[in-house]
C-alpha cells in the first residue's frame, strides 16, 4: 500500500507544492484533485504544470491518482454540478469532457487510476431515466479511458445516485445490459462511506470487492453522519481495516481524505500520517 493524501485537504497549493509538502511529512503517494488552482483541464498553462508535475513525481518518487470532485469548478455556484445524472443533456456533455481531460491528466502523468462518481439526481427522475444518463455518459468515458489505456475508479458516494457497493454492482450490471465492457470501470472505496452507509463489516466488504479495488480513501467516520473526520474522532476501528486490505494483497494508494480540514491542512496531513504509519509499519514487523 502506498500512503497518500488527497490535495482537496490542502489549501492554496498547486500540485508540485503539494508533493512537496507531503514528501516532507513522508507520503508517498497523491490524490491530485483537478480544480481552479491545480491541474485545471480548461487552462492554457495545463501542459507546463504536467511537465512540472510529472518532474516532482518523479523527483520524490510518488505514486498519484486523479480526482474529479472538484466541488465548483464546472459550475461556481451549484456544489458538483453538473454530473453525469444531470437533467440538461448539455450539462451531462460537460462532465463527460471534464472527465475525458481528466483521462489526459491522468495519463500524462501516469496515474494509477481516474476516480469519479455519478452524482445527485434533483430533478425527480426515476431510478430507470437516471441510470440510462448515467450509462450513456460511462459509456463514453470507458471507452475514451480505453484509447488511453487509463483505469478508472469509480466511487459510490452518500446522497447520489451511486451511493453503495449493491448499487455499483447494479451499475456494473446495467452497463452489461447496454454492451459496454466494465472492466476499466474498477472500484474506489470510501472507508468512511462504508461505515457511514452500515456496509460493515468493512473488512468483509474490502474482501468481497477485492477484485475491482484500484483506489482507497481514507478518514474517520460516523454511522449515518457523512462528515469526513480525522482519526480517533469517529468510530471507526483501523486495524481491522488496514489487516484486511494486507491479506487481500492490496499495491495499491491508500489516500487521506478529510476536506473539511483544509484551513489546517499541514497540521491535519501530519497527525494522519502519525496514526496510520503505525499501523501500516506494523504489517512489516508481523509478516
Amino acid at each position: 500500500m502506498i500512503l497518500g493524501y488527497n490535495t482537496n485537504g490542502l489549501s492554496d497549493v498547486d500540485a508540485v507544492a503539494a508533493i512537496e509538502t507531503l514528501s516532507a511529512i513522508g507520503y508517498r503517494g497523491v490524490a491530485l484533485s483537478l480544480d481552479h488552482g491545480l491541474l485545471n483541464p480548461f487552462q492554457a498553462t495545463l501542459a507546463a504544470e504536467q511537465a512540472r508535475t510529472a518532474a516532482a513525481l518523479y523527483r520524490h518518487g510518488f505514486r498519484c491518482v486523479i480526482e474529479t470532485g472538484a466541488r465548483f469548478l464546472l459550475d461556481p455556484a451549484v456544489k458538483h454540478e453538473p454530473t453525469l445524472v444531470s437533467a440538461d443533456p448539455a450539462g451531462r456533455a460537460r462532465r463527460v469532457d471534464f472527465i475525458c481531460r481528466a483521462i489526459d491528466v491522468a495519463a500524462a502523468l501516469e496515474a494509477d487510476c481516474v476516480s469519479l462518481w455519478s452524482g445527485c439526481v434533483h430533478d425527480g427522475a426515476g431510478d430507470r431515466a437516471a441510470m440510462e444518463r448515467l450509462v450513456g455518459g460511462l459509456t463514453d468515458i470507458v471507452d475514451y479511458a480505453e484509447s488511453r489505456g487509463l483505469v478508472l475508479g469509480f466511487e459510490p458516494e452518500p446522497g447520489m445516485f451511486i451511493d453503495t457497493l449493491a448499487r455499483y454492482g447494479e451499475l456494473l450490471d446495467a452497463l452489461t445490459a447496454h454492451g459496454v465492457d466494465a472492466s476499466r470501470l474498477q472500484l474506489t472505496i470510501d472507508v468512511g462511506h462504508l461505515h457511514c452507509l452500515g456496509e460493515t463489516p468493512i473488512a468483509d466488504v474490502l474482501r468481497r470487492w477485492q477484485q475491482r479495488l484500484v483506489n482507497v480513501h481514507m478518514e474517520d467516520m460516523r454511522q449515518g453522519v457523512h462528515e469526513h473526520l480525522m482519526f480517533g474522532e469517529g468510530e471507526i476501528e483501523f486495524p481491522p481495516v488496514i489487516a484486511a486490505l494486507d491479506e487481500i494483497g492490496y499495491a495499491g494508494p491508500l489516500n487521506v481524505e478529510l476536506t473539511r480540514h483544509r484551513h489546517d491542512g499541514l497540521s491535519a496531513a501530519r497527525r494522519a500520517y502519525e496514526y496510520l504509519t503505525p499501523l501500516l509499519d506494523s504489517l512489516a514487523v508481523d509478516a
